[in-house]
């Protein structure tokens, strides 16, 4: 396609998109359930063993999860209330996506989306036939996002139950954006669905056969779930058996980047990270990570090129910038850094973190005043970070508003009474405006969360 072309069409997509309103549930239901059906694997009999959920295509095909038909021979697809005989074309078991073939089925077809463009927060709906009846829907929201070989993997609050799996994840437009996949281990369940661009892949990954008993999705929905408990150790152990069996799995180098740096290997981490990019080097999940990582160890320079090269393959990535404008602020880049924080917040604007990081690069760079902004911004999103509350009392203090810095140092400590940082500071306020007696109260305080900040109080506070 010619590079105006592109474009052209990229302006055109933007503007239907700005057209559109998202739908009601109700509304997502009636436009997309005709296009979802129940799939039956059969036994020697031709009576049912497995029953599944599955999505009509485009091209009449029906694509499900092979997880619900690799165990069967022959297969049985039904639409309203009527039985179609089906068989199976394509099948890519690492990723758990397969499609049927099925005759005489005319019904509509599911409108593909993309999850490009899936924001964490973001409505969606999974229609299935958890009965094998009738057509369920249940409503929730994008939870998690993870870069993978040619999409983004989904992690979703909408419920899915086993016979749900191969049925459709719809966006509020009723754009398919994925496919369920139950997953339930050691009681916990969660909720995942790989994304729509793989189904277009398909045809070249087919491979017939299973190549073991183990695909790379129950890989991956195992790492989330240690993910997701925080058991970094067993993470990392689980990571590094991934790694093992299927070395060129980029989201399996990226599993064990993640649990090297939270065991406290950053530099094994990096290790990690940099094979995960070596395998898929447009995973700006994977770059901006590794850019973290760089800084943890002091490499900065490093860092601000990791994360550039994150915001290069995405420019929407707010994490990559928040953590840009950091390194910036490490590095005595303060004008780059504030810029950095800016464009996290027009990507995202209830970003507490960037709110925060925004309010000590205007303090170090002494504009008091939008640093009290930013704060006060940090904390209608995050009202009980006790550290966003200490800093604005600072900057208070420093602009001579000692009441305000009073009333900011107090919400600090009913947040952390062992706060001795926000316990010192609420002191000074009060000797600056005037009231000993309170010195002295928070003298005794501090005697008794943090002894040592207290001899120091009382030597350069209470004494003078």
């Amino acid at each position: 396609m010619h590079p105006l072309v592109r474009i052209a069409f990229a302006a055109l997509a933007v503007t239907l998109a700005m057209q559109t309103q998202a739908k009601t549930a109700a509304e997502v239901f009636e436009s997309v359930s005709n296009s979802v059906v129940v799939v039956h694997g059969l036994d020697a009999k031709g009576e049912p063993v497995v029953q599944g959920s599955g999505v009509i295509l485009p091209d009449g095909a029906v694509v499900t999860n092979c997880h619900v038909v690799e165990k069967s021979n022959r297969f049985e697809v039904k639409h309203q209330g009527r039985s179609y005989p089906a068989s199976l074309k394509h099948a890519d078991h690492d990723r758990d996506v397969c499609s049927l073939s099925v005759a005489g089925l005319k019904a509509p077809a599911a409108r593909p989306g993309t999850t490009k463009t899936l924001k964490v927060g973001q409505r969606v709906y999974a229609i299935g036939a958890p009965s094998g009846l009738e057509l369920t829907l249940s409503e929730g929201i994008v939870s998690s996002l993870r870069e993978v070989e040619g999409g983004r993997y989904i992690q979703t609050t909408a419920p899915i139950s086993p016979g749900s799996s191969g049925g459709g994840l719809f966006d509020d437009e009723g754009r398919l954006i994925g496919l369920p996949t139950f997953y339930l281990k050691e009681g916990q369940q969660l909720n995942f669905a790989v994304p729509v661009e793989w189904i277009a892949e398909l045809p070249e990954r087919h491979t017939g056969k299973a190549k073991s008993d183990k695909r790379g999705t129950d890989w991956l929905n195992e790492s989330i779930a240690l993910q997701e408990s925080q058991d970094w150790p067993a993470m990392e152990r689980h990571a590094r058996r991934w790694t093992q069996a299927q070395p060129r799995n980029s989201a399996a180098w990226f599993s064990l980047g993640i649990a090297n740096a939270r065991v406290g290997q950053p530099a094994k981490a990096i290790e990690a990270y940099q094979q995960a990019l070596r395998i898929n080097p447009k995973d700006d999940g994977a770059w901006n990570n590794l850019g973290f990582d760089y800084d943890k160890v002091g490499q900065l320079a490093k860092a601000i090129e990791a994360f550039q090269k994150a915001l290069r393959i995405n420019l929407e990535n707010a994490v990559a910038w928040n953590n840009l404008g950091s390194t910036y602020g490490k590095a005595g880049q303060t004008a780059k850094g504030i810029e950095a924080f800016q464009k996290a917040l027009r990507i995202n604007p209830e970003y507490a973190s960037a709110w925060y990081n925004l309010g000590i690069a205007y303090k170090n760079n002494d504009q008091t005043a939008k640093a009290i902004e930013a704060y006060q911004q940090s904390i209608r999103i995050n009202p009980e970070d006790e550290e966003t509350w200490n800093n604005l009392g600072t900057a208070y203090n420093k602009v001579g508003q000692t009441a305000k810095a009073i009333e900011a140092f107090q919400q600090a400590i009913r947040i952390n009474p062992e706060n001795a940082d926000a316990g010192y500071n609420l002191g000074v306020a009060y000797k600056n405006n005037g009231q000993h007696s309170r010195v002295m109260e928070i003298y005794r305080h501090l005697k008794m969360v943090a002894p040592q900040r207290a001899d120091e109080f009382f030597t350069k506070i209470v004494l003078p």
